[in-house]
């Protein structure tokens, strides 16, 4: 992501911080985690633990007197080993600084006021962009940008978490760390079956990350690989593989996403470079030739193929960026040809969704997950991902259009509280107010309007829908039905401690916010909307993902 800004800003406090000398600490290492206390309210400054000749150094507001939050290192590395710890800010809070084989809190951990219940979210720190969304043995692996630092950005590493189902997540170790090249930003992962870049070992083959090492001036391509399931990493000696600076005079060039392109026995990279997506292609992961580009796009690219309505023989190839919103076209391998579009099928608080490779074949689904930049207050992380959605290519009367809706494992959460028919707003709202203060909630629902141009949902003031039929826009959004005459609107509405998801008419559009109460309004679920029939409700309960 672009955060040229951010790391100016950061780097002008850095100077500042830096003015205070510190006093090492000298420990031997016995414990898992050091726990280190965080203060929003001081300045960033470097901290480096140095072993073995070796440094890891990563900035934190280290907590002069009562911490904000606690953060932790994983210090396994050094196990038994004697480490210095320096610091290069205000070292009053140093001696705070402790080992321990659990994370501070861990007693509360996946308990707190305002951790979701059923969207991933890290233990401590921050996150945006998944990265190299991977199926593999029976795992799927949600790597994402990550500050284990502080809940806000920077220091940018590879988290790690793995999932047997989509929906229950275990957070690992971080997986890719800062180096020479620069800090981890965003890329992907494949498994190297034909062992074209000769990291496989025996019969074990290696899952491959390619990623965008930041650097002040510059982004390069840098790959690593891993042959434990993405447990332990080595970095390629020859990195990076790709340098484009020369050729765009641009430090955006970041964020690849390859795959295997069967037709053509060789790896496919799209790359955003500058102003567009361009395309790549190697036959080894380490030497890739540039072969087009396609511009209109900023960063986080996608490109893959789906079948129209379920047809195996009617494909389209769907290329989109960051913000989602897409073309449809078609692909030889080196070139993209857009046919159709840009059009959108999801707003609000997503970006730079990913979809997973290696999806086996009797899977078939193409699944998404995206990141939501969603605050959630007084916790010590922030960000999260949204659920995972299955996409599909689906003709409607403006042309096949691409949709999202959330995974069927999702349903494993699911307690049915209710499914009733016909009902009047006045009781429909009466029947959902017990669900007022559910902290993780599914209501499915159809409304159908009369006299009304508009009509929606409210929880506590916020406006879950708001569907202005004269004006067709959902939500603030311009929304058309498939039938151009429809005086209805159906919504899955899944509620979480602190996000909204919504997905209309089956997928058709989808969009994510903040659960954001009004403080001042105690009406709790209310439908509105003048004389309008509420068709269906479905209401379910939904269990916490964690254990």
């Amino acid at each position: 992501m672009n955060y040229s800004k951010l790391l100016t800003l950061t780097g002008a406090m850095l100077t500042l911080s830096c003015i205070v000398s510190a006093e090492d600490i000298k420990m031997k290492i016995t414990k898992k985690y050091l726990n280190l206390p965080v203060s929003q309210k001081v300045d960033r400054a470097v901290m480096t633990l140095s072993a073995d000749g070796k440094e890891q150094a990563f900035d934190i507001r280290l907590a002069p007197a009562n911490p904000d939050y606690w953060v932790f290192c994983d210090v396994s590395q050094y196990k038994n080993k004697n480490i210095v710890i320096s610091y290069k800010g205000d070292n009053t809070g140093m001696d705070k600084i402790y080992q321990a084989d659990e994370v501070a809190g861990h007693e509360n951990m996946y308990k707190e006021e305002n951790r979701p219940l059923v969207h991933y979210t890290q233990r401590r720190g921050w996150n945006n962009d998944p990265n190299g969304l991977l199926y593999y043995d029976g795992e799927y692996h949600l790597f994402y940008q990550h500050n284990p630092y502080e809940r806000e950005w920077g220091n940018m590493h590879w988290g790690h978490a793995v999932s047997k189902d989509l929906i229950h997540w275990e957070e690992l170790p971080v997986a890719l760390y800062p180096d020479e090249h620069g800090t981890m930003f965003s890329g992907s992962a494949v498994i190297d079956y034909n062992n074209t870049a000769g990291f496989n070992k025996g019969n074990t083959p290696a899952m491959v990350a390619i990623y965008t090492a930041d650097q002040p001036q510059k982004q390069v391509q840098c790959i690593a690989y891993s042959l434990d399931k993405g447990r332990t990493w080595t970095k390629y000696k020859g990195n990076p593989v790709i340098d484009s600076f020369d050729k765009w005079q641009s430090r955006d060039t970041r964020d690849p996403k390859v795959f295997w392109y069967a037709p053509g026995n060789n790896w496919v990279m799209i790359l955003n470079e500058r102003d567009g997506h361009s395309i790549y292609n190697s036959s080894n992961l380490k030497d890739w030739t540039f072969q087009s580009h396609v511009t209109g796009f900023w960063e986080c690219p996608e490109l893959f193929e789906l079948a129209v309505d379920g047809n195996p023989d009617n494909k389209k190839w769907v290329m989109y960026g960051a913000s989602g919103t897409y073309m449809i076209g078609s692909f030889d391998g080196k070139t993209f040809t857009p046919e159709a579009g840009k059009y959108y099928f999801t707003s609000g608080a997503i970006y730079a969704a990913q979809t997973f490779t290696n999806i086996p074949e009797s899977d078939g689904r193409r699944i998404q997950i995206g990141w939501s930049n969603i605050d959630h207050a007084g916790m010590p992380f922030k960000g999260t991902m949204t659920l995972p959605t299955s996409l599909s290519l689906r003709t409607t009367k403006d042309g096949v259009r691409l949709f999202s809706e959330p995974v069927k494992e999702v349903e494993m959460l699911q307690t049915k509280a209710f499914d009733r028919k016909d009902l009047t707003v006045q009781q429909a709202s009466k029947m959902l107010q017990p669900y007022n203060n559910a902290g993780a909630l599914r209501i499915r629902t159809t409304l159908k309007l009369s006299h009304a141009t508009s009509a929606g949902l409210n929880l506590f003031g916020q406006r879950l829908l708001d569907y202005d039929m004269n004006f067709n826009r959902v939500n603030g959004v311009f929304y058309s039905p498939e039938d151009r005459t429809s005086m209805e609107i159906t919504v899955d509405i899944i509620l979480d401690k602190t996000m909204v998801e919504v997905y209309v008419d089956g997928g058709a559009y989808a969009y994510y916010m903040e659960r954001k109460a009004d403080p001042n309004n105690k009406e709790g679920f209310h439908f509105w909307g003048h004389n309008i029939e509420v068709k269906n409700l479905e209401v379910y309960m939904l269990q916490s993902i964690w254990k």
